[in-house]
Parts: C-alpha cells; sequence; structure tokens
C-alpha cells in the first residue's frame, strides 16, 4: 500500500459524506496521487464495515468493468469488484428516489443466487454454474461519489465499484435456462429503447466473471456464500438516469425487471 492509514481513512471519509449527502467530491487519484489498487480495496472495505456496524448485512458482490470497452476506457485488462448490502437492494417495480445519487447510470444484468459456497482460487465458470441455484434479471444503479465520473480503476474501487443499489426481477431456476451467455437484453428508459446487449458481453459468459470474482475475493481471504447475489456485468452501455424516468430491461425468457426514479 502507498498511502498511510490516516490517508486511507480521510479518503473512506471523503466517500461517505459524499454519498450521504448526495454530493460529489473530486477524484481521490488526484487528491492523493500514491492512490495505488491495494489501498482503494482498503478504503472499499473500511466503508462497508462501517456500514455493517450501522446494522447493514452484506447480501453479495458485483463484478464492474467486464465490458472490452469500458477495460479499453480505464486502461485496464481485468474487472474490479465491490459489495451490495441489504439496504442497496429495491423490489422490483418500485420507486426510487433519484435525489439519493449523485448522477445514477443504469446497467442491466442477470443476477445470479448461489446454492453453494464458491472459494478461489481456482473456480472455474462450470464450477459456478453448479453451485448455482438460480438467476433472475436485473438492473443495477451504479453512481460515482466522484465528481463528473472522471474516475479511473483505483477511484472506482474506492467508491465501492461505483455500486449505489440493485433490482431483482423473478428468480428462474437455473436448470430453466440453458443458455445465459446467448440470453439478450433490451434497455428501455422512458419508454425508448436506448441500449441491447447479451450475456455474451460479459467476459463472453456471466459464469465467467462470477468466476473471477471467486477467485479474486480469495486474496482476500473471502468467499461467495451460500445464498449470496452476484451481478456479474452490464450486459449493454449505462445511460444515465434522473427523476421522472421509468427504465424497463426485458431479457426474452428470462423475463423482465423495471424501476422507477422519483
Amino acid at each position: 500500500m502507498a498511502l498511510t492509514a490516516a490517508e486511507r481513512a480521510e479518503a473512506a471519509r471523503l466517500l461517505r459524506e459524499a454519498e450521504h449527502r448526495a454530493a460529489p467530491v473530486d477524484p481521490l487519484s488526484a487528491l492523493l496521487p500514491r492512490l495505488d489498487l491495494a489501498d482503494a480495496y482498503a478504503i472499499q472495505r473500511e466503508n462497508v464495515t462501517r456500514r455493517l456496524a450501522d446494522g447493514a448485512t452484506v447480501v453479495g458482490h458485483k463484478v464492474g468493468l467486464t465490458s472490452a470497452a469500458m477495460q479499453r476506457l480505464l486502461g485496464v485488462d481485468e474487472p474490479d469488484f465491490g459489495h451490495l448490502l441489504d439496504d442497496m437492494v429495491h423490489r422490483d417495480g418500485a420507486p426510487v428516489f433519484a435525489a439519493r445519487y449523485c448522477r445514477p447510470r443504469i446497467e442491466p444484468e442477470i443476477c445470479f443466487r448461489l446454492a453453494r459456497p464458491l472459494s478461489g482460487p481456482g473456480v472455474t465458470a462450470e464450477d459456478v454454474l453448479a453451485a448455482t441455484e438460480a438467476v433472475a434479471p436485473a438492473l443495477e444503479i451504479v453512481d460515482s461519489r466522484i465528481r463528473d465520473w472522471r474516475i479511473t480503476l483505483v477511484d472506482t474501487v474506492a467508491d465501492n465499484a461505483s455500486s449505489a443499489g440493485l433490482v431483482c426481477g423473478t428468480w428462474m431456476p437455473l436448470a430453466a435456462v440453458h443458455d445465459l451467455a446467448g440470453i439478450g437484453v433490451d434497455l428501455v428508459v422512458g419508454g425508448e429503447r436506448v441500449a441491447s446487449g447479451s450475456g455474451r458481453e460479459v467476459l463472453g459468459h456471466p459464469a465467467a466473471a462470477v468466476a473471477w470474482l471467486a477467485n479474486a475475493l480469495a486474496a482476500f481471504g473471502t468467499a461467495l456464500e451460500p445464498g449470496h447475489l452476484v451481478l456479474p456485468g452490464a450486459m449493454t452501455t449505462a445511460p444515465f438516469v434522473s427523476a421522472g424516468q421509468k427504465v424497463e430491461a426485458h431479457f426474452g425468457v428470462l423475463g423482465r425487471v423495471s424501476v422507477t426514479f422519483v
């Protein structure tokens, strides 16, 4: 780690206040030029620990930067991850206050629910499928507590991989879904289709992203637990959303999911 403990604590505080006030801060990478990836994950964990102390519960993880385009944009060659907590979960179709976020975007994803633990290293996509109980159409609300989304890899990692919310549709047993990579999605915002994609956009197969996550977590002494949810990554681009917009994602055989920003 390149930062001192005091510098990491200050960075964590800045992100917490930015989230609480929905008022973004300047990039941490500019404020703390020595910030490295180990520091960034330490900052993320510090803020998760504080939320747990306040009564929240970890319900799973999200994987970010799974598309080639996003990796090129940030100059990286692998994904990152963040934590999902129970206070981030919204009901399908429920209204969500847009003002609680700084500048939110929306991403359609296939959410996994695990029946068995996954502990790296060496986890494969086949292991993920064998451990998965069910999948669901989902929308991830992503938000950056960094001003104007001027993020580098360390900025987004420190900021819980820019995760802010999760909306899941109806769960379907994995056995009823034969080709996760081939599932297509249409993202509709305000009645207009704004993006389309498929499971292949997510490291070639969504289960490959979950396997990457299980192996990455092993370096932190963490495993994916039964009942945990995993968002493996966006299937399309991530448009900005605002109050007054209804967002729907249509996943074909997997069904649909929606959220309305008010």
